[in-house]
């Protein structure tokens, strides 16, 4: 028997957001993103690889709770996230998740629904972020990655951004309660687009494999440069 989840009626496969959740979005991104700058010095590099129009993929190296509201200060558009179904047990949390902007996943299984969730976003010209490690990670290596941002690029045409996170590890490791105010890079790579379709319409394996190692590459440079910057180089 697993908990019970606390999502908002027709808000559990990644419906289109209410004029309320899109103002509680811009509020509290802008409230996050503006204790981010005081309380962690955070700059953001690569601004300029965002479309300014259209969906993306956003999917960065994943080393920290931290991870996912930082992302927020990357850009003002909002963006949809995936996150693992354990955070909607807890009724507050699960209406503020929901809220603004995200949607559950079940962890290290093939969560078909939220999978057609995160395509159905995208097709509607979302940006939704989809962290490719599935779960936080430690150390300098970007650990295995799953198939899940190259198969929704490859099946809806939108481009994938790298983005490498310096030192959320080291204000919020694994085990730790304690926020530390050290300081935080953002690094936005360049876009990576996914090959043309066949003519049938359909993506070959062998297309979304090759995307998820070209994407895998990408993050680790991007995590490499973003912990350089703020003073601690990923040894590896």
């Amino acid at each position: 028997m697993t908990d019970e989840l606390y999502i908002p009626s027709g808000h559990e496969k990644g419906e289109e957001l209410t004029r309320i959740q899109r103002y509680t979005y811009s509020f509290f991104r802008a409230l996050i993103e503006l204790f981010c700058r005081l309380y962690f010095r955070l700059e953001v590099k690569g601004r300029e690889n965002i479309p300014s129009s259209g969906a993306f993929i956003v999917s960065p190296i994943h080393r920290s709770y931290l991870d996912t509201p930082v992302l927020g200060a990357m850009t003002n558009k909002r963006m949809r996230y995936m996150g693992k179904e354990s955070l909607w047990t807890n009724k507050p949390l699960g209406w503020f998740l929901t809220t603004v902007g995200g949607f559950p996943v079940q962890r290290g299984t093939a969560d078909r629904e939220a999978l057609n969730a995160a395509l159905t976003v995208v097709q509607r010209g979302e940006p939704l972020v989809m962290f490719p490690e599935g779960t936080r990670q430690s150390g300098p290596v970007i650990c295995d990655v799953f198939d899940g941002p190259a198969y929704v690029s490859c099946r809806t045409g939108a481009p994938i951004l790298p983005v490498g996170l310096g030192g959320t590890e080291s204000a919020m490791p694994k085990g730790k309660k304690f926020i530390r105010p050290v300081k935080m890079v953002i690094i936005v790579g360049e876009p990576i687009y996914p090959p043309p379709k066949s003519e049938s319409g359909r993506v070959s394996r062998r297309a979304v494999r090759e995307l998820t190692e070209q994407l895998s590459a990408a993050i680790q440079d991007r995590f490499d440069e973003a912990q350089l910057r703020v003073g601690k180089p990923n040894q590896h």
